[in-house]
């Protein structure tokens, strides 16, 4: 069995003939290729050429959009709502990612995607790196450029890979023949491959590409500084890492931040789709929402979507992943009250992930502009309608509320600014007095529960939590993918923040100043001109939502109190959802274990109360499919 497919990117041409018509002289299983094109005599020119560099893009596309293993199971994200836990119902289940209980096996669905999709995209990328010396007709130096996109995109994949599954199979030509022989790589010798890869993409890349979406310098000296700073963590004393990577790291940062190619944005929001919170007062187009976000000169290296077919999600693997689905995965839809059955309006929720309580709570709600960036709280009606609050329980009301089009139908307050009497409640409340729900932050996800007891309460009104709002697009086709945002997996704002982290780590040479100066800049640019500088806050005991609110913590750096959780902190803030990264983010930083079971709720249960997270969880188990199909077989990770 081929355990790295090759590549195969020209289509032939399948001839079924009939076996009833009369004269027929070919076999009906008979495969023919009239074009007589194979990968041997396609892949020798410009044109055949150029065309297996595209196909190396494509396959980004599902690759990121395998969210569970990066979101789920992590301080910010869940994948369902954590109400059972807070109001104590007897032997709550959660993800498997998240309560790291006998489920997260080898066997488990996701793991076996995610490496498959990997080693797919690797192996074409080995293709373009094998085959590159015998290509004619073709300038050397935009050869050099295309091979450096290929080792870009093969260190990308392989990174991601290291990370997740620790020592690796790690093949660096094409794959053209059917093996069971599998032989891993230890992570140190992977990590020296793709600084070589990456260094020497650095030197083939131009500033700038023709096409948008191809890989740039600049996308290499990000992916390079990021594989540093995570090699000086030097986890488990296994990537080869010193502190001298933390410079280097920092140097890299510098080098982009100063080329003056990615500027900041001036506002946060310019970066995501433009939307009415109110889907009925909509004035963008689905191509004037991502105008501006597509173009922002502050994203480095983005997947993309907008641009041509060239880019669409590959056939081959049986996805077609022909749209962005950022939009509808996570967590979060309208209240089902007066709402129109599947439109574009709110478009589809298919969530995968919902954020934490601790999500919320780290952002100031009213001094932080990505707080109403990131998220929506309110739901307007998008359709006549009424609910009835007759069969509510425990409290029942002889009450039907009607609904025009655009009433507001469910507002969830933020944190910091609860409702604090009856009479600031939703009619369905006792003593409420407002024709829609009302929802204090320590109700998101749980008014289906009764403190205590197994007995459901029943709200018509009510809502869940506020909708992840960051990515929507209005104007798309209902249904889970189809947005034409472009998802930017690498932007400045986190160049700033890594550079902070390698100084709070011990690098030198920093050309901006001490860590809290890069730190600052990223918040001050969220505060807005008009609050640059202030002091926000955020809930001390994010974990907490009983807390009192005035129970609060400045988050603006100094140079005495910046700290990596800090800098985890603001990351959540700015970079909520973006890049499949958070997950790489707190085992990188040996907090996976500590911030994780403090901010899950799942996490924290385990099973019974007793958290289950282990060491061994910081590399997950080889896929089973990986192990039944090497021969000899190879080793599964420590623990599994």
């Amino acid at each position: 069995m081929n355990i790295f497919k090759s590549t195969r990117i020209i289509s032939t041409c399948v001839v079924l003939a009939c076996m009833i018509a009369a004269g027929c002289s070919k076999n009906f299983l008979t495969e023919v290729n009239p074009s007589n094109r194979t990968t041997d005599n396609y892949y020798v020119d410009a044109t055949g050429f150029e065309s297996l560099v595209t196909s190396c893009y494509p396959l980004l596309r599902d690759i990121a959009q395998q969210r569970n293993l990066n979101f789920q199971g992590t301080d910010v994200f869940a994948a369902t709502g954590w109400g059972p836990i807070y109001f104590k119902q007897s032997n709550p289940a959660g993800s498997a990612l998240d309560q790291f209980d006998v489920r997260l096996n080898a066997s488990l669905g996701e793991l076996q995607t995610l490496w498959d999709f990997l080693y797919r995209e690797i192996n074409r990328c080995n293709t373009v790196v094998t085959r590159a010396g015998a290509v004619t007709g073709m300038a050397d130096s935009l050869k050099n450029v295309r091979i450096g996109e290929a080792k870009f995109l093969r260190a990308l994949c392989y990174f991601w890979a290291v990370q997740q599954w620790g020592d690796i199979p790690m093949p660096l030509v094409e794959t053209t023949s059917a093996s069971l022989e599998v032989t891993k790589s230890v992570q140190k010798d992977v990590y020296a491959q793709l600084i070589t890869d990456l260094t020497d993409a650095v030197s083939k890349l131009p500033a700038k590409q023709k096409d948008l979406g191809r890989a740039t310098q600049g996308a290499a000296k990000f992916l390079l500084a990021r594989v540093y700073l995570t090699r000086g963590w030097n986890f488990a004393g296994a990537l080869g890492g010193t502190s001298a990577d933390f410079t280097s790291s920092l140097t890299l940062s510098d080098q982009i931040i100063s080329s003056g190619l990615y500027p900041l944005e001036t506002n946060w929001n310019n970066l995501w789709p433009l939307h009415n919170i109110n889907p009925n007062k909509e004035t963008a187009s689905v191509t004037t929402s991502v105008a501006t976000a597509n173009a922002s000169k502050e994203v480095i290296f983005a997947i993309q979507y907008a641009n041509a077919s060239s880019y669409n999600g590959d056939p081959s693997v049986g996805t077609s992943t022909v749209g962005n689905d950022m939009h509808g995965r996570f967590g979060g839809g309208p209240s089902g009250v007066a709402q129109q059955s599947r439109t574009s309006a709110y478009n589809r929720n298919l969530n995968s992930v919902v954020c934490t309580w601790a999500a919320y709570r780290l952002f100031d709600p009213q001094l932080d502009s990505r707080y109403n960036g990131t998220f929506n709280s309110v739901s307007y009606a998008t359709a006549v309608g009424s609910v009835s609050l007759a069969t509510n329980k425990p409290n029942p009301q002889a009450v039907t509320l009607n609904f025009a089009v655009s009433d507001t139908t469910a507002i969830a307050l933020p944190w910091n600014k609860p409702a604090l009497t009856a009479a600031e409640r939703g009619v369905d409340i006792p003593g409420g007095t407002k024709k829609y729900s009302v929802i204090n932050a320590n109700e998101y996800m749980g008014l289906g529960y009764l403190t205590g007891t197994s007995t459901a309460v029943v709200d018509n009104l009510a809502w869940g939590a506020p909708m992840f709002w960051k990515f929507f697009q209005p104007g798309i086709a209902y249904g889970d993918g189809f947005s034409t945002f472009n998802d930017p997996m690498f932007r400045s704002a986190e160049v700033y923040l890594m550079a902070a982290e390698a100084i709070v780590k011990g690098a030198t040479g920093a050309k901006l100043g001490t860590a809290d100066v890069y730190y600052n800049i990223v918040l001050d640019r969220a505060l807005g001109t008009a609050n640059a500088g202030k002091s926000p806050q955020r809930a001390a005991a994010p974990e907490n939502v009983d807390d009192a609110v005035t129970n609060v913590v400045s988050y603006r750096a100094t140079a005495a109190n910046i700290t990596v959780d800090m800098i985890l902190d603001e990351s959540a803030r700015e970079l909520l959802g973006e890049g499949n990264q958070r997950w790489y983010d707190l085992k990188r930083t040996g907090t996976l274990l500590t911030r994780a079971v403090k901010y899950n709720p799942w996490m924290a249960y385990g099973t019974g109360g007793t958290p289950l997270i282990a060491t061994k969880h910081l590399l997950r188990p080889i896929p089973q499919g990986m192990l039944d199909n090497s021969n000899p077989r190879i080793d599964q990770n420590p623990g599994y």
